[in-house]
């Protein structure tokens, strides 16, 4: 990450230094770091919504934009999609100079009018897929999560985000194993992977709602001949390892079980 990069997140640091405004989700030196931001912003009622700005800095950054994923808990998938593409677009006018701050101020001055545009304003429906490479090839994830406390509230939530992301795959339990292959685009994939990491998924010890800090990425690649291409989301519980075997041969992703399941069944 170039000098002036450096110096905008230091100067981001300074400026979210709230309870939890500020955090790099992850730093690396091959991919940009990734940052959340929390602000508040009007909504058409007059009254702030929450919104989670979670920013991907690549390497040529601020030669090209920043990848962009907006959630909050009081917005549909639809408007958050909305909101998305119009910070992506007012980034694209503001390349060669750091723009994370601005595109924050944006967000908060013109929130209410993005959500007051026709077809936003009603309740929960489908987003399109993030990726606007149709042609792009299929690439496949596998995730592996350590525990899910409220288990009924999990699965829904990440059914309703693989159908809101076009993602297809299977969200798997064997005893204690609890996998998640996802199929689709790698930029909805990685926007699948945001939400997962930053959306209060599952619950505390304590029972309250917290964020997902326990997932790992066993597998990150293209999508082979020989692997099937799914059809949908489905969830599936196995009552054996061989049970859960099977199902990664059926796929013909046999070579994934020994390699990374397998070492997880203690």
């Amino acid at each position: 990450m170039a000098g002036p990069a450096q110096e905008e997140l230091a100067a981001l640091e300074a400026i979210f230094c709230g309870p939890g405004e500020w955090e790099v989700l992850s730093r690396s030196e091959s991919d940009g770091p990734v940052l959340r931001i929390l602000t508040k912003a009007e909504g058409p009622t007059g009254a702030d919504i929450p919104v989670d700005l979670v920013f991907h800095l690549p390497l040529s950054y601020p030669s090209c934009p920043p990848g962009v994923s907006v959630s909050s808990e009081r917005l549909t998938r639809a408007q958050c999609v909305a909101v998305r593409d119009e910070l992506l677009e007012q980034a694209r006018s503001l390349l060669s100079e750091p723009m994370i701050h601005r595109l924050v101020l944006w967000v908060q001055q013109n929130l209410r009018h993005i959500l007051a545009q026709p077809g936003l304003g009603g309740g929960p429906g489908k987003c399109p897929a993030a990726s606007t490479a149709g042609d792009e090839e299929p690439w496949m994830t596998l995730l592996h999560l350590d525990h899910m406390r409220a288990k009924d509230r999990y699965v829904k939530t990440v059914l309703r985000w693989a159908s809101d992301l076009g993602l297809t795959g299977r969200l798997m339990f064997m005893g204690k194993v609890i996998l998640i292959l996802l199929q689709g685009h790698r930029d909805t994939l990685k926007e699948y992977l945001v939400l997962q990491k930053t959306s209060k998924v599952d619950v505390d010890a304590s029972g309250k709602k917290c964020r997902e800090k326990m997932v790992s990425v066993l597998c990150d690649a293209k999508v082979q001949p020989e692997h099937t291409r799914f059809r949908a989301f489905e969830v599936k519980e196995f009552a054996s390892l061989d049970e859960l075997r099977k199902e990664f041969e059926t796929a013909g992703l046999g070579t994934l079980f020994p390699e990374f399941v397998l070492g997880l069944v203690k």
